[in-house]
């Protein structure tokens, strides 16, 4: 993890950072909620609709209540805890990475292909990029920017991890 004393942001760049990363943590958090929100909510409908290369294993998990019922909580509570980490910029970088994870599920299992048709209305025409693609790489560079350390909880915890061993290199 880099020192604080090595971020050179401008206040331009901090705060476009910023605001990426509240904006993207907001439509986690959304998601999230909404789902919450709705009683009975179930992701089975869309991994059924499922095509690509890995389609056969989006099936099978909708197939299995057991499997479908983790995969419907981890869906929801990771929407939830990413977008709100995210927002308030606390582990940020733990949950770039989980929100990635989530976003390379939903573009594998509804991959943007020349000839694939899903059942739910598409919002555009897509090859290859869609907006979960872009999302995803997007979360990418929030990871390699950490603006948590600066502007968000983590700079408290940063903080304090710096005064119990304020040596720059092992922070």
């Amino acid at each position: 993890m880099q020192s604080l004393k090595n971020v050179n942001y401008t206040n331009g760049q901090l705060s476009m950072l910023v605001m990426l990363r509240v904006l993207i943590g907001w439509h986690f958090l959304f998601e999230g909620l909404t789902k919450v929100s709705k009683s009975g909510w179930t992701s089975a409908g869309y991994l059924l609709d499922s095509k690509g290369w890995f389609s056969g294993i989006f099936i099978w998990m909708a197939e299995s209540p057991g499997i479908l019922k983790f995969i419907d909580f981890m869906n929801v509570w990771g929407l939830f805890f990413i977008g709100l980490a995210l927002m308030i910029g606390l582990f940020s970088r733990l949950a770039a990475i989980g929100g990635m994870a989530l976003l390379a599920m939903y573009y594998l299992s509804h991959p943007p292909l020349a000839g694939l048709e899903y059942g739910a209305p598409g919002e555009g025409t897509y090859l290859l990029v869609n907006k979960n693609l872009i999302e995803l790489f997007a979360l990418a560079v929030l990871f390699v920017f950490p603006t948590s350390q600066i502007i968000g909880v983590d700079r408290f915890l940063y903080i304090s991890k710096y005064k119990r061993n304020p040596d720059p290199q092992l922070a």
